[in-house]
């Protein structure tokens, strides 16, 4: 690893800690945060005089077989005023928001950055509230809370009863590349003079959390926020200013990982972004293998899940693995803890591809951090290590039971949620640090420049019958690790109970190959004696490296339906709701608890 960090310009490690007599902690960087622009459109117009050729965003262009639709910085930077233009003629302003109903493309990045340019603020929704709900009950809720001038969707047909509930509440309809080309009006003066009164405080956007717990919350995301957080980034990692980066990336805008963190990476840094039209699921992977073979990334963002599903291929596939690793600088991955075995299995390829690992880095921030707190910028052996505070962050760890909950004040931390006046107050402490509600540890507790790791969701841990607090969040990972390659993610059980169980959702490719059935459904794959075997065996091997009540599992069950993401279950970038996964498989639950079951798989203890 040290090898693969040499080869790059990063910030030095290192940690300011303050001790309080209640036990809370303070963390700091000693490095302030530079100075950073009012807006994103800044970066944005610089880079279209500086590079006005150099490609902004590409995407397929139609089939999979097909070339790339791209545009440069300078061809970009007419559309987003023209664009502007139209929004202004068209009635929105801060009051009246832009929502934006689409998978992530050209026209939708244009979008995006036209209405933060003349201060409308964007409100990029998950497509799944529009095209898996059956009763669209999410998508109404954000329309009455914000009520939409303008409604944009990539496709009136797909999108059709969205738009339509929309439509109800005054959205107009923009569709298809027909809507945006009529969107598009000659520059007049008002898209000068409204960009001259955007301004740090100005709502760029707003993102929706997942709604898993009730309706989605809608996060104010300030031109400030999104600066800060990027002038931050930049100072951990110089290197982006030596080189702008390439991404190739299906990460969605929806969220603050894919929508803040790398596309306005590339924004800030006059970089190259290439629309991954896949995602880590079977049939849309291939995809993603696609583009691979033909754009060799920088830096390659993913979710453990997407690592997972990509890493098959990347072992079987000698050119993919070249092209992949040809000039790739960083791999990152966030959103969820990585096991060690997927890790290792990283490190490997990389090795067999260049002859030496290359930096893999985590880190970790929130909706409502815009969304980088924490940041690996120096080398690590393992995975699990989300860094130290970045520049201009400070954290406040509080002990919680028998975990310390972050909290977080920086310039990039949201103002509140929009139209939630007292949740937005609860969300914050009395010295005004954002409650994550998430559990950090040391890495190492006598050298704290080795920086914190992820200790999981503090409302996810329970309790046995014993009393005993289990940590679900490395319980999950040390779960996965154990099966590994069949496992590609895991719910903890037994709260309440004498034991712990878990529901194991199977990785496609990976059972299939421990169960040499390659074209086997998920459904026989769970009841595949090989599988099953593997599952039990694993596990029986983590009971004895970690035989405690509170790490031991008793039982397990195989689960053939994936996590439904309009249950709640999992987010669009791969998150899993252990608490929303048990409440509606309440009977897998209960069954695994009690266990005498068929289907459960028994492990030694």
């Amino acid at each position: 690893m040290i090898d693969a960090a040499a080869a790059l310009k990063l910030l030095p490690p290192a940690v300011d800690v303050e001790a309080r007599a209640d036990g809370a902690r303070i963390l700091r960087s000693p490095v302030a945060l530079g100075p950073y622009p009012r807006t994103l459109s800044e970066r944005f117009f610089h880079w279209a005089a500086e590079a006005p050729e150099r490609v902004f965003l590409a995407e397929r262009s139609g089939s999979s077989d097909a070339g790339w639709r791209s545009l440069t910085y300078g061809e970009a930077a007419a559309a987003i005023l023209e664009l502007g233009q139209g929004l202004c003629e068209r009635g929105l302003d801060a009051g009246r928001p832009l929502a934006i109903l689409s998978d992530n493309s050209v026209d939708a990045g244009l979008l995006l950055l036209a209405a933060a340019h003349v201060g409308v603020p964007a409100m990029p929704i998950s497509p799944a509230y529009s095209l898996l709900s059956q009763d669209l009950g999410k998508i109404r809720a954000i329309g009455r809370a914000l009520r939409p001038a303008l409604v944009y969707a990539d496709d009136g047909e797909r999108y059709g009863r969205a738009l339509a509930a929309l439509a109800e509440l005054g959205g107009a309809p923009l569709v298809g590349g027909e809507g945006i080309a009529a969107l598009r009006r000659p520059v007049a003066e008002e898209v000068a003079r409204r960009h001259a009164a955007t301004g740090p405080d100005t709502v760029a956007k707003i993102l929706f959390t997942s709604g898993s717990t009730g309706a989605p919350k809608g996060v104010i995301n300030t031109q400030r926020m999104l600066c800060a957080n990027q002038q931050a980034i930049s100072q951990l990692w110089p290197f982006l200013e030596a080189t702008p980066p390439v991404l190739v990336d299906w990460l969605p805008w929806n969220h603050t990982f894919g929508g803040n963190h790398n596309f306005n990476m590339v924004v800030f840094h006059g970089g190259t972004l290439y629309i991954d039209p896949g995602k880590p699921a079977p049939g849309l992977i291939d995809r993603t293998i696609a583009c691979l073979r033909e754009v060799s990334p920088t830096l390659y963002f993913n979710v453990p899940r997407g690592f997972d599903a990509l890493m098959p291929a990347l072992e079987a596939d000698a050119a993919l693995r070249e092209r992949f690793f040809a000039r790739l600088q960083v791999i990152f991955y966030a959103a969820a803890a990585l096991p060690q075995s997927l890790w290792a299995r990283l490190e490997a390829v990389s090795q067999a591809a260049i002859g030496r690992k290359v930096f893999m880095a985590s880190a970790w921030g929130a909706t409502e951090t815009a969304p980088l707190v924490t940041s690996v910028h120096f080398p690590i052996d393992h995975a699990g290590v989300i860094g130290l505070p970045a520049p201009g962050a400070e954290l406040k760890l509080v002990p919680v039971a028998s975990k310390l909950e972050v909290r977080v004040r920086a310039p990039w931390v949201t103002p509140g949620y929009h139209g939630e006046p007292e949740l937005s107050a609860a969300a914050f402490d009395e010295e005004g640090f954002y409650r994550t509600g998430d559990a950090v540890a040391f890495a190492d507790p006598e050298a704290p420049a080795r920086g914190l790791t992820f200790a999981g969701r503090i409302a996810e841990d329970f309790k046995l019958t014993s009393g005993t607090w289990v940590n679900v969040g490395s319980l999950r990972v040390e779960v996965i690790a154990a099966t590994s390659p069949a496992i590609q993610d895991a719910v903890i059980t037994g709260e309440g109970r004498e034991a712990i169980g878990a529901l194991l959702f199977p990785s496609l490719a990976g059972a299939r190959a421990v169960a040499g059935r390659p074209q086997a459904s998920l459904a026989e794959l769970c009841e595949d004696s090989a599988l099953r075997e593997h599952v039990r065996a694993g596990l029986a091997r983590h009971n004895q490296q970690s035989p405690q009540s509170s790490r031991r599992i008793a039982r397990a069950l195989l689960l053939a339906e994936p996590p439904v993401i309009d249950a709640g279950e999992i987010t669009d970038k791969g998150y899993i709701n252990q608490r929303a996964v048990r409440e509606r498989r309440a009977a897998e639950a209960a069954a695994v608890d009690r266990g005498g079951d068929p289907a459960v798989i028994e492990i030694e203890r």
